[in-house]
């Protein structure tokens, strides 16, 4: 088994004012050659976004990006013609395929919005692009963890082009868990949301992060009450 651990204080930072965004790997300005992604994980920004301000139309083409809201809502807009908010609760996928541009508001006046964007490598290129979301409400579950997100389109979740698969755990104080990969050749990414946890005998916290390869589970106990993002993605990039 191997692995890497990443705490929160050591993340890029990059704070526009509107915009303030922690970068657990290389992205625009933080460049850091020793964490350029983890497997096919190749962002993992932690935004604040202030109230009425956003991104402004942009493109993407060739990517997985998932956008999961931890406070507040955003709005999208994109070329397919999607217009859409994601709330606390949802979790949105854009397949960037051949290419599309979008935006992204926080069209509240007095709230900022606090998400997670994550951008995955995909496993097919130059596909049609696609956008869905879905509320996880009505999935959720306590002191377990489950699944949001898998390559299978009849599966629980959106779905993605690539062999990659998220779980979300919400654990009281002292609930423990065992995650078993789904395929051979993939690596886990723990990313705490809230609280503190202890993941393989490694002590975690709020916003830190840990990736395991080379094994086939881990096991994750919550010291406090806690929540945790699991990603499970391909550690080869071809």
């Amino acid at each position: 088994m191997n692995s890497v651990i990443h705490k929160a204080e050591t993340r890029g930072l990059a704070n526009h004012g509107w915009l303030n965004s922690r970068h657990t790997f290389s992205f625009a300005n933080y460049h850091n050659p020793e964490r350029m992604h983890f497997g096919v994980l190749r962002v993992l920004n932690d935004d604040q976004v202030q109230a009425g301000q956003g991104f402004g139309t942009h493109p993407h083409d060739n990517m997985e990006i998932i956008s999961i809201p931890l406070e507040g809502d955003l709005e999208h807009k994109d070329s397919m013609g999607n217009l859409a908010v994601i709330r606390e609760g949802d979790v949105q996928i854009l397949s960037a395929g051949t290419g599309i541009t979008h935006s992204e508001y926080n069209k509240n006046s007095s709230k900022e919005v606090k998400f997670l964007q994550i951008w995955i490598f995909p496993h097919t290129k130059n596909v049609t692009p696609r956008y869905d979301q879905i509320s996880i409400r009505d999935i959720e579950k306590e002191n377990e963890f489950y699944q949001v997100l898998s390559p299978n389109k009849d599966d629980q979740g959106v779905w993605i082009n690539q062999d990659a698969w998220f779980h979300i755990g919400k654990f009281e104080k002292g609930h423990a868990a065992e995650y078993t990969l789904k395929k051979e050749g993939n690596g886990v990414y723990a990313f705490i949301l809230d609280g503190d946890v202890e993941i393989n005998n490694e002590k975690l916290s709020k916003r830190d992060g840990i990736g395991i390869w080379n094994t086939a589970s881990i096991n994750v106990t919550a010291s406090e009450n806690a929540r945790i993002l699991l990603m499970e993605v391909p550690m080869s990039l071809s």
